[in-house]
């Protein structure tokens, strides 16, 4: 068979350890020069940070599947049912190791159940409270999202494959979107039910990077290779990246460019321009400061591909861009680094779920 393309089109991906820090180098041909290399930093401090955020998302998913039993109480014997054989004995071990969170109760000659703790169920039912001091900031957020797609409006499913991360209650489309009619509709459309936006508000679409970012001297660069200006991104490099000056150059040519708000119309731009390129990486930065923890895997970005008309090779153009991939596990998350690092330091504008404040408190203890 012969080949269509020659080996000089292909580029080859591989993987390395050195020392303690894993490396990512891309192999690009180019005739017969010397290939170039592009080595990827691991950002240790995020690897430890989503490590250690495993166990309080396994003891929240069993608070969750606990509370939604018709006793509040779980037979073991079901666990399995729940959350499959493999990760059954994660759970059973989480149970062993956090009684101060989860009771184990056979009495009677009744088949052993775990149920919430007293501690925890009153930690619980402050939830509600806190929820309904968010709802506010939940309802808004739903809204922004919306308006980041191109017709206004985002399939259900997509919405509950981030509702964990949006902060969403379980019961959010009777609790939100039917309590809001002048906000929201669900329509169907294609066969899939669609969540619409009812309403346009201008004074929503204003993106997290304008409000975070001052402008004043918008010909400085800090230190820190961050250029202030009303069209750059804050930057926050890993450790060991050591960019020369004819990058420095390029990166300061990108963040002086000027782009459309990613609200606009993704249909009103060819993404081959540079200035359209640009907007997606906005786009992608606007939906990750709508989560809680600005945050997603790259499977949950990807479910708001055509809603966002975000390109085909996403994967490529998060990295080029530099935005944070951690792939501790097998599940690879994009994250805003600085953001996400902020965020388990208090703030007088973020409000803690006090369950999740509780698991931490006692799991890193």
């Amino acid at each position: 068979m012969i080949q269509n393309k020659s080996l000089k089109d292909s580029a080859h991906i591989s993987l390395r350890k050195s020392g303690h820090m894993l490396l990512q180098t891309m192999y690009k041909s180019s005739g017969g020069r010397r290939p170039k290399k592009k080595i990827y930093h691991r950002v240790r401090e995020l690897d430890r940070v989503m490590d250690l955020q495993k166990k309080p998302s396994l003891i929240l998913r069993l608070k969750s599947i606990i509370e939604s039993q018709r006793n509040q109480c779980l037979l073991l014997r079901d666990l399995e049912k729940e959350v499959g054989f493999v990760q059954k004995w994660n759970y059973i071990n989480a149970i062993e190791r956090y009684p101060m969170i989860f009771y184990v109760t056979s009495d009677n000659g009744n088949p052993p159940a775990v149920m919430l703790s007293k501690e925890a169920r009153e930690i619980a039912a402050e939830e509600g409270e806190v929820r309904l001091e968010m709802e506010p900031i939940l309802v808004k957020n739903l809204r922004k999202l919306l308006m980041l797609s191109v017709d206004c409006r985002v399939p259900l499913e997509s919405i509950d494959f981030i509702q964990d991360e949006l902060g969403l209650p379980h019961d959010y489309k009777d609790s939100l979107i039917s309590k809001y009619p002048e906000f929201f509709l669900v329509k169907p459309f294609n066969g899939r039910d669609y969540l619409h936006l009812e309403n346009w508000d201008s004074s929503l679409a204003v993106t997290a990077r304008e409000k975070g970012l001052g402008y004043k001297n918008p010909e400085r660069t800090s230190k820190d290779m961050n250029f202030y200006g009303p069209f750059a991104f804050r930057l926050s490099f890993p450790p060991g990246f050591r960019p020369n000056k004819s990058y420095l150059e390029e990166v300061g040519k990108w963040q002086k460019m000027e782009f459309p708000s990613p609200y606009l119309n993704a249909r009103r731009f060819d993404i081959s321009d540079l200035k359209a390129r640009k907007r997606v990486v906005g786009v992608l930065h606007e939906l990750l400061s709508l989560t809680m923890e600005k945050r997603l895997t790259s499977a949950q970005i990807d479910a708001f591909h055509s809603e966002y008309r975000l390109p085909a090779q996403l994967l490529l153009c998060l990295i080029k861009h530099h935005a944070s991939n951690t792939s501790s596990s097998s599940v690879s998350s994009f994250l805003l680094r600085k953001d996400f690092l902020d965020i388990f330091t208090p703030a007088p504008d973020f409000i803690y779920l006090q369950v999740c404040v509780y698991t931490f408190k006692y799991v890193h203890a």
